[in-house]
């Protein structure tokens, strides 16, 4: 009450000494009762201490200025403020219901907002601001409560799976306040609200829920066939309980090892197991309601498979050992080691020896190194790689299994002569990959021969399909060439074979069948015809530069599809070659046509 709002001052141009003529007195004209303003100094100030800015936030006041002290028959001035209210904290949030009610499906998924409710606050910006808790209730772990920020809204969050069998409905107290309190006000009532919240759980069919996700077996790879190996279990959480049956996806164990009961859930062998091919099997296993398919989940099971001493112990490599003529004996001439597929648990510890009989008729020795390597050593203090040039050592090495395992590798050994420095300079025949006749060398040049014979095989043949021919006749074959009437151009030319047409007196000869004489006369026309051409071509300044003979294929008299060659567009514009030197020699090669058109049953002749 009396704070002051604004100080208006008004100015009167009478002259201030001179009577009351400028002497001012202010008034209010509007904003009574809110206002008052003080008639000598022109200060508005409030008039009542109880102003609501939620009621009314803006106010206009008229002022008025008079001279004359105010006196009748002064002169007047008005001037209009305008008064707004800034806002405090003076309301706190409130629920428009004591109670909400709310449905939530039993799969929602986690972190998902399953109700919304909101305080109002008639204050404004940060006055109005809300925070939410939840104060009390059944539902406290399972939900949570945070404002919206935009909205100003309390946002319910699930914070872990529902089961309607297991609870059907949670009770939230919830109590909204306001993030900035101004103190001044406590003391008017609580800055606070409460809301109860009832969440009722809405039942929803749910697939099968296994006791595990995963698990995880240990099988040995020599179990029988049909040995049980796991088993899995799940069941209906719906309060139907509806039964569940069992399969394998079958993407998940290529090669189907294993089957599923499927009203169990026991898992067996339906193969052998193999550890050195397949370690670790994945395998999903499906269950789904009998009652309603539709509803299925899934587990895992991991089964790993333990080792057995199924496999015996062979060489790491192919060795390809050689020895000098004169070696010293006891000399070592190669270090041998093994491999074995199976892992036992304390690792391998392989074991190298001779036979009986090998140890005491073989020009070598065999010493076990004690880490699963031996070294081969001569016996002898010479070999004659003329007598016997290749040796044969059958090596056993056996396991540490039970029971153990073993085998017998069989080491070639090739005599080699050698320098005093021990270099190989020829081997035996029998080693393929040694020096000398057994060489790299020796195996390209097999194959070069044989691509050679096979070479010369095919010229010889192509040479019998050829029939024999006059060297100018194969100067002729050379230089003709018949340019393809459909296509044109350089690109569609082929040598043209004109034996055929040249002697075909003498393959009927030689069929033992003669020629008529009126082919041979044919043949005789046809002759006189290229001599005459060739010799034009040569004499024709507007011939081609080469020395060819060019030949025109022209349709024979009985073709059904008439001519298709070039001869009917000679005056085109387009021709790359000028062929009018033809033009006088149309009626004869028009004749040639009719006597050779028989011939190749009305196809082309040349």
């Amino acid at each position: 009450l009396g704070t002051s709002v604004v100080t208006v001052v008004a100015t009167d141009a009478d002259d201030p000494t001179y009577g009351n003529s400028a002497r001012l007195v202010y008034s209010i004209l509007q904003g009574l009762p809110h206002f008052y303003v003080d008639p000598k100094t022109g200060v508005v100030r409030t008039a009542l201490p109880d102003m609501d800015r939620e009621t009314q936030d803006r106010y206009q006041l008229i002022i008025q200025a008079k001279d004359m002290m105010g006196q009748m028959g002064g002169l007047s001035g008005t001037t209009m403020v305008t008064v707004t209210l800034t806002d405090v904290n003076d309301n706190p949030p409130r629920f428009p219901r004591r109670s909400y009610q709310f449905t939530v499906p039993e799969l929602v998924s986690v972190w998902s907002v399953v109700a919304r409710v909101k305080a109002v606050d008639l204050d404004l910006g940060p006055n109005a601001e809300v925070v939410y808790r939840m104060v009390d209730g059944d539902g406290l772990g399972t939900f949570q409560i945070q404002t919206d920020p935009n909205t100003q809204e309390g946002l319910i969050t699930l914070l872990k799976d529902l089961n309607f069998e297991l609870k059907a409905s949670y009770t939230l107290k919830i109590e909204a306040s306001n993030r900035h309190v101004d103190t001044r006000f406590l003391l008017v009532g609580p800055f606070s609200d409460v809301t109860m919240v009832r969440l009722e759980v809405a039942d929803q069919d749910e697939p099968p829920v296994f006791s595990t996700s995963v698990s995880q077996v240990l099988v040995s790879e020599g179990v029988p066939v049909g040995t049980r190996v796991a088993s899995v279990s799940a069941h209906d959480p719906d309060g139907a309980n509806s039964p569940i049956r069992y399969l394998i996806d079958q993407n998940s164990d290529i090669g189907r090892f294993f089957d599923i009961d499927g009203s169990s859930g026991t898992i067996t062998t339906s193969r052998y197991l193999d550890r050195e091919t397949r370690v670790l099997h994945n395998i999903t296993v499906i269950g789904s309601e009998i009652r309603d398919p539709s509803q299925v989940s899934s587990a895992v099971v991991l089964i790993s498979v333990t080792d057995v001493n199924d496999n015996p112990p062979r060489f790491a490599s192919e060795y390809w050992t050689s020895v000098c003529e004169h070696v010293q004996p006891g000399q070592v001439i190669e270090t041998l080691s093994a491999v074995d597929p199976d892992d036992p648990e304390d690792g391998h510890h392989f074991l190298f020896f001779l036979n009986q009989e090998t140890a005491l008729n073989s020009s070598f020795t065999l010493r076990d190194n004690r880490d699963n390597t031996a070294s081969v050593l001569t016996s002898w203090s010479s070999f004659l790689r003329r007598d016997r040039p290749v040796h044969l050592l059958p090596v056993v090495i056996a396991d540490s299994g039970s029971p153990s395992l073993s085998s017998t590798n069989t080491l070639t050994i090739t005599v080699c002569d050698c320098d005093l420095h021990g270099n190989h300079h020829l081997c035996s025949e029998e080693d393929p990959w040694r020096g000398g006749v057994g060489s790299p060398a020796v195996i390209l040049i097999t194959v070069l021969t044989f691509l050679g014979v096979s070479l010369l095989a095919a010229v010889l043949r192509s040479r019998r399909r050829v029939p024999q021919m006059m060297e100018e006749e194969q100067d002729i074959q050379e230089n003709i060439v018949c340019y393809d009437d459909e296509g044109g151009g350089e690109e569609d030319t082929r040598a043209f074979d004109m034996v055929a047409l040249r002697h075909s007196n003498q393959m009927n000869l030689t069929s033992g069948t003669a020629e008529p004489e009126s082919v041979t006369q044919k043949t005789r026309l046809l002759q006189a015809f290229i001599s005459e051409r060739l010799q034009e071509a040569d004499l024709d300044p507007s011939a081609p530069f080469i020395d060819t003979l060019q030949t025109y294929a022209l349709e024979g008299s009985s073709s059904a599809a008439q001519s298709l060659s070039s001869l009917c567009s000679l005056d085109s514009s387009e021709s790359e070659q000028n062929f009018a030197f033809l033009k006088a020699w149309g009626p004869r090669f028009q004749k040639l046509t009719e006597l050779y058109g028989h011939r190749v049953g009305g196809g082309v002749a040349s």
